[in-house]
């Protein structure tokens, strides 16, 4: 669990105006801590399964989040995948093309 203390860190720091609370960047950038916490208590707890499970959860719910960022501008998916030292999905628009080629 993210302190309270940490998480307005995080908040802070991705932000895209000063109210701003809840935005896409920031769901990333906090279910990306948990999921680093989460990872180092399976390393010592192999055999937690539950635990496991609510970690693959958050790992789905971060890549919708980074696709729904990725379509809305290019730009922003790739400033918070830098930011946060993710692996970096192929480029929407290159898939899509790719996939009309395939069907020509």
């Amino acid at each position: 669990m993210i302190k309270k203390e940490k998480k307005k860190k995080i908040m802070k720091t991705y932000r895209a105006h000063d109210d701003d609370t809840g935005s896409s960047e920031i769901q990333v950038a906090i279910l990306t801590e948990r999921i680093k916490e989460l990872t180092s208590h399976l390393k010592d707890n192999h055999k937690d399964n539950h635990s496991r499970r609510g970690l693959l959860q958050m790992v789905a719910k971060r890549k919708k989040l980074l696709k729904d960022i990725q379509g809305r501008s290019e730009e922003r998916y790739g400033k918070i995948v830098t930011s946060l030292k993710l692996k970096a999905a192929k480029s929407l628009k290159k898939a899509d093309d790719s996939k009309k080629e395939d069907e020509k």
